[in-house]
């Protein structure tokens, strides 16, 4: 089959690699039908991660059901389903808490690999999924879904978990000022998250005006281009002389991080989902002296999907309008360059 290899930075390449076969009697293989470029695959696509050597890439896709292992009961072959990326075996004390990314049993697409991902081959023609019983989602849709919901629900693979997990971690309630730090997929899936649970002032911080619009679209009710100090006192200024109550940092730079921070009143809180690429340590002094609240990390999206599907099934929800380009898998390379320059917010890939 074809799957997309990162063999160091700047390298991508679409290759020939072994169809997946069951070998686990948990396993389920997944013919993909819909991938995409995650933000965080361009750090080793920019040298920020190591790629030791080539290796599949992608942890983001939905598709349909091809075979099962004989432990797999409550999954048929032909259904469609939502692969959260990473896998989990619902049964450990970590999973029953909700925090399937930390599960005691994970076993991976084939293992965690250098990225800190566990994936083999998420943008490519078909996948192993371990633990498909407690990891897939199946979706209650009768033949292939068209292709906005298609991208909808691909976005629940990852991006719009991660948003959510940024707003919820950010105690984003009714009436709540938020700020959300971020304007790429998963900034503006925290601004849709933030809307979803009731926050009645929303500013995006973009200088970009496709995204910006697109953050309105989702519920933002100011943008915000400036930075640094400037961007701090320009919230103030919007909040009538006080901060957020609800920050969400969607980036994970040094920059971003002090952003966030003092954009977050005293006793406020900030939910951080940004994967940390160094530097970005959090000031203890500063939380000791504000009493801000900080909690997040990487998004338990098997945890959050079955909630946020309901929502995109009824049409409350459109998280896939964060994919403005789409191509075929064989412009894998054309989807990263695209995204490390901006030209696009998120990349659909069609096998």
């Amino acid at each position: 089959m074809r799957a997309t290899i990162i063999h160091g930075p700047g390298d991508i390449r679409v290759e020939e690699r072994d169809y997946p076969v069951l070998q686990l009697p948990g396993d389920a293989i997944v013919k993909v039908t819909a991938a995409c470029v995650c933000g965080s695959d361009l750090w080793p696509y920019r040298g920020v991660k190591p790629t030791r050597k080539p290796s599949a890439i992608g942890h983001e896709f939905v598709g349909v059901v091809e075979s099962l292992g004989e432990a797999v009961t409550d999954l048929a072959v032909g259904d469609f389903v939502i692969a959260p990326f990473v896998d989990s075996c619902g049964e450990c004390p970590q999973c029953l808490n909700g925090v399937t990314v930390a599960c005691d049993h994970l076993a991976g697409w084939g293992g965690k690999d250098e990225h800190g991902f566990r994936l083999d081959g998420g943008q490519g023609e078909a996948v192993r999924v371990p633990n498909a019983s407690a990891t897939l989602v199946a979706v209650p849709v009768d033949g292939a879904p068209d292709a906005a919901l298609t991208a909808s629900l691909l976005s629940l693979s990852d991006v719009m978990a991660t948003g959510h997990h940024a707003a919820v971690s950010a105690h984003v309630g009714p009436g709540h000022s938020v700020v959300v730090v971020g304007d790429g997929a998963v900034g503006l899936c925290g601004v849709l998250a933030a809307k979803r649970l009731g926050a009645t002032r929303i500013i995006a911080m973009s200088r970009h005006e496709d995204r910006a619009a697109l953050a309105r679209e989702f519920g933002a009710t100011d943008v915000v281009a400036e930075r640094g100090e400037e961007g701090v006192a320009r919230v103030r200024e919007l909040l009538g002389g006080v901060l957020a109550d609800s920050v969400l940092e969607c980036v994970g730079t040094k920059e971003s991080m002090e952003q966030a921070l003092h954009s977050t009143r005293p006793g406020g809180a900030l939910g951080f989902v940004g994967v940390p690429t160094g530097g970005s340590e959090i000031p203890l002094r500063y939380l000791f002296d504000t009493n801000i609240s900080v909690a997040g990390g990487m998004a338990s999206a098997r945890t959050y999907i079955p909630e946020l599907l309901a929502d995109v099934l009824a049409g409350a929800i459109n998280p896939g309008r964060v994919f403005d380009v789409e191509m075929p898998l064989e412009q894998a390379p054309e989807a990263y360059r695209a995204m490390d320059e901006r030209r696009a917010i998120k990349v659909l890939l069609r096998p």
